[in-house]
């Protein structure tokens, strides 16, 4: 698959440095917010290579599309949108928070499967790849730890392309991807766990995940 175009839903901390580091490695990036207008200084940070506008531009632009939304955000999005993210290879970058999203992340965080099986679900026909969640945007902006290491991606899917174009993703964005298994094996790397908020390089994320050593990156 030739990965060209990245749309993005959610265009703060998380999407609009994911933007930024996709757009220095070649991408074009569409940004989208209920209000674009607001997007303008992202825009210009970004530069040539980026635009913004509504979600349903952004989602039809995007080869893949970068979900970064609060989860309490998912249950809302319309119909129309729901129906337009089918068959694409979305990632989802979203955390199960309480404090902030309410009901929704207690029953996201006793899902057995994960959040990976769990915005699956919210999000049918989509080709959920579970990715971007585990580091501090401050970090991602800098793709090294501060012990001068590149940052593991842990990465978790059940669609064999949608896998290999976060690899490429991750990768050409200067970081390390981990690929861990099928989408609920993304239960090992949600909020809480050992890989969560520690900016890893990926040989410590796979062996505190008990991961085979590093061969071939892309999903057979």
């Amino acid at each position: 698959m030739k990965i060209n175009k990245i749309g993005i839903v959610g265009s703060g901390h998380i999407g609009g440095t994911l933007g930024i580091l996709f757009a220095n490695a070649g991408y074009e990036i569409f940004y989208s917010s209920r209000h674009p207008d607001t997007l303008k200084d992202l825009v210009r940070t970004t530069g040539p290579k980026a635009r913004a506008g509504t979600v349903a531009e952004a989602i039809a632009f995007g080869d893949v599309i970068v979900l970064s939304l609060p989860l309490k955000a998912l249950p809302e999005l319309d119909a129309k949108t729901r129906e337009t993210l089918k068959g694409k290879i979305v990632i989802d970058t979203s955390n199960p928070y309480p404090e902030r999203d309410g009901v929704i992340a207690e029953e996201a965080r006793k899902e057995p499967g994960g959040m990976g099986v769990f915005v699956a679900r919210l999000l049918p026909g989509a080709r959920i790849v579970r990715a971007f969640n585990t580091v501090y945007f401050e970090d991602l902006k800098k793709t090294m730890n501060n012990r001068g290491e590149k940052i593991g991606i842990p990465i978790a899917g059940d669609d064999r392309e949608g896998l290999n174009a976060v690899v490429e993703l991750v990768e050409h964005a200067g970081l390390d991807p981990v690929v861990v298994g099928g989408l609920n094996t993304s239960k090992l790397f949600d909020v809480g766990t050992a890989v969560y908020a520690t900016s890893a390089p990926a040989r410590a994320i796979r062996e505190k995940l008990n991961l085979k050593p590093a061969g071939s990156r892309r999903a057979a």
